[in-house]
This record gives structure tokens, C-alpha cells and sequence, in this order.
């Protein structure tokens, strides 16, 4: 019972994520912003990726996994890599961040990130990420992030170019 709760956790709960997000972006995302905001999305994803590889490649604290070490069953469905940082928190959280900065519900962010927390702690307790994991995972993730800075800076210039031009 404990086992399918923990599997639900660590897998399951990135099925609403997707679905959630993949709804806010699709439907709440402004008609005339859209293209700029799906270009944002996919560059802040693709940056966050190439990060993590590029991390991975340089730095892992273990060679395996959690119920490698300890001699158990895996208690969640996992890559046949050193598993840092985690790929799940890595889109967990790069969902979430999409939906704040593109839409600004703050009522689907908070759902979003609390189903994200539920993932990392699954991962952890499924014995397939150490707490480090996880926690790079969703600080690669904000390495996107910096594609959506740009856009208050242009937010910011617009209003003063036209009162620079009055």
C-alpha cells in the first residue's frame, strides 16, 4: 500500500503537472503573446536541459542510485544513469516556472509547485534520487528562468521610449 502511494508520488503525480500546465499555457497564455511566450518556454527548456547534461557530464555525487546501494527494488521508474540532477524535479519544476512567468495565476502555480514538492519527495522516498537529486534538479530548472527576465526589461523600456518620444 505504502509502495503504490510512493510510486503514485514520484510518477504519478507528474501526470497532472503536465495536463495543468499544458492547459494554462495553451489557454491562458494571451492571444496576441503567444509565439513570444511559446518561444520564451522552449528556450528556457532547452537552456535548462543543456545545463543539466552539462552538469551531469562534469559532476555526479554518486555512481548510484539510492536502492543500488541499498540492494532494493526501485520504488519508481528511473533512467539507467548516476541520476543527478533529477529529470523529474527538472520538468516538474520548469512547468511550474512557465506557467508563472506566461500566465501570473497564482492559484495554478501554487498547485503546480505543491504537486512538484510531492514529486521530489516521492523520487527521495522511492529510493531513485538522493535529496541532492532533486534539489539540483529544481535549480537547473531556474537556470530558465533568465528567458523570462528579459521580458520585464522590455515591459520596462517600452513606457519609457514613449515618453521619451512625447
Amino acid at each position: 500500500m505504502i509502495q503504490t502511494i510512493i510510486k503514485l508520488c514520484a510518477d504519478g503525480a507528474l501526470l497532472p503537472i503536465i495536463a495543468i500546465a499544458g492547459y494554462a499555457l495553451l489557454f491562458l497564455v494571451p492571444k496576441g503573446h503567444r509565439f513570444e511566450a511559446y518561444t520564451r518556454i522552449l528556450m528556457a527548456g532547452m537552456t535548462a536541459y543543456l545545463v543539466a547534461k552539462l552538469l551531469a557530464a562534469v559532476y555526479q555525487p554518486s555512481g548510484e542510485r539510492p536502492f543500488e546501494i541499498l540492494g532494493v527494488k526501485p520504488g519508481a521508474l528511473y533512467l539507467q544513469n548516476a541520476g543527478f540532477p533529477s529529470d523529474h524535479a527538472l520538468f516538474s519544476a520548469f512547468l511550474t516556472l512557465a506557467v508563472w512567468f506566461e500566465t501570473r495565476r497564482k492559484g495554478l502555480t501554487i498547485i503546480l509547485a505543491s504537486l512538484t514538492v510531492i514529486v521530489c519527495i516521492g523520487r527521495v522516498l522511492a529510493l531513485v534520487h538522493t535529496p541532492l537529486d532533486v534539489i539540483g534538479g529544481v535549480l537547473v530548472a531556474c537556470v530558465g528562468t533568465l528567458w523570462y527576465l528579459q521580458t520585464k526589461q522590455k515591459q520596462v523600456q517600452q513606457p519609457l521610449a514613449k515618453t521619451a518620444k512625447s
